[in-house]
């Protein structure tokens, strides 16, 4: 069953113009630079080839991780309705003691935003989810570390 995240548009966009541009110019230049060392001689040896083999296994592995988000996203506006935790909004909790706030949402949101983002599917996220202000809960890091939690706002996300 596939995972669905929220991406704000603009998070959506931007990741759809990185998933182009890996599967268009991003193949053509690894394919070149593989072809380029291929040519110097003898592969077993050949640093640049092995290196560059190396990176296109990972730009694939990117366009399977980006086509697999991007197919399964729930994509637009933030949601308004703040009773409950959920996928989009910004949540202030406290945290073994300390106050922290940090958006529910995709890892790959991150690199956009101003605020922590935590996945819903990581155990921040999934130990909150459907929580309302004033709720506690506590969940299990994957250090095995229990960290228990509050719920102190819910808001709509704004980027």
């Amino acid at each position: 069953m596939a995972e669905t995240t929220w991406l704000s548009q603009d998070t959506f966009d931007r990741l759809s113009a990185e998933l182009e541009r890996l599967k268009t110019t991003g193949r053509t230049e690894i394919a070149a630079r593989i072809e380029e060392a291929r040519s110097e001689g003898d592969l077993k040896e050949n640093g640049g080839y092995h290196a560059a083999r190396e990176e296109q296994s990972k730009m694939e592995g990117r366009i399977q991780e980006l086509t697999y988000l991007l197919d399964n996203a729930e994509v637009g506006h933030a949601p308004t309705e703040t009773s409950k935790v959920a996928p989009g909004l910004a949540i202030t909790a406290e945290i073994n003691g300390g106050e922290r706030k940090f958006l529910l949402g995709s890892r790959e949101a991150a690199e956009f935003v101003d605020i922590d983002v935590y996945p819903e599917s990581a155990p921040l996220g999934s130990a909150i989810m459907g929580l309302g202000v004033g709720d506690e809960t506590s969940y299990t890091a994957p250090n095995g570390k229990v960290f228990k939690v509050k719920i102190i706002a819910i808001d709509p996300f704004t980027d």
